[in-house]
């Protein structure tokens, strides 16, 4: 291969390695607050999102995929992008409070928008996901040890 073809190659490469870590970035912002105002759920931070959990008051799901652990507290694993279709499995009172979170924060993003489209009005969705809550020293669930998980039938 000449210069030209490699070099074409390796920036073609680099750009789309680059999008893709764009694109996969948790959205991060740093208020308790929506992003926007077309934003779907409340952002919060690990320790506020810990009291809304430790509160009982809310339905909490890991929508994150593959399963990579949970927090304590859970009530069920359902992929972000399985929300429609495991529609009997969310709370059919569309009013009740429901806490979303993934590992970085982009599938409970979409989670929540999808929730949103299903016409759930009470959402929090947990700023930075799993990776916030380990960084702010709270401990995650192994794999497949969430309390919805062996229920829902996922593999370990």
């Amino acid at each position: 291969m000449n210069a030209a073809p490699r070099l074409l190659h390796t920036t073609t490469t680099v750009m789309a390695a680059v999008l893709l870590m764009v694109g996969c970035a948790a959205n991060t912002p740093q208020a308790d607050t929506p992003i926007d105002a077309a934003s779907a759920a409340r952002q919060l931070d690990p320790e506020a999102f810990a009291a809304e959990v430790a509160s009982g008051d809310r339905f909490v799901m890991n929508v994150h995929t593959p399963d990579e652990g949970g927090i304590e507290g859970t009530d069920a694993d359902i992929p972000f992008d399985q929300l429609k279709e495991r529609a009997a499995e969310l709370p059919q009172d569309r009013t009740a409070a429901i806490a979303v979170y993934c590992m970085s924060g982009g599938m409970s993003e979409i989670a929540a928008e999808t929730l949103a489209g299903m016409s759930y009005v009470d959402l929090v969705e947990l700023r930075g996901g799993m990776i916030a809550w380990e960084a702010d020293g709270r401990p995650l669930l192994a794999p497949a040890a969430s309390q919805g998980s062996e229920e829902l039938g996922r593999d370990s």
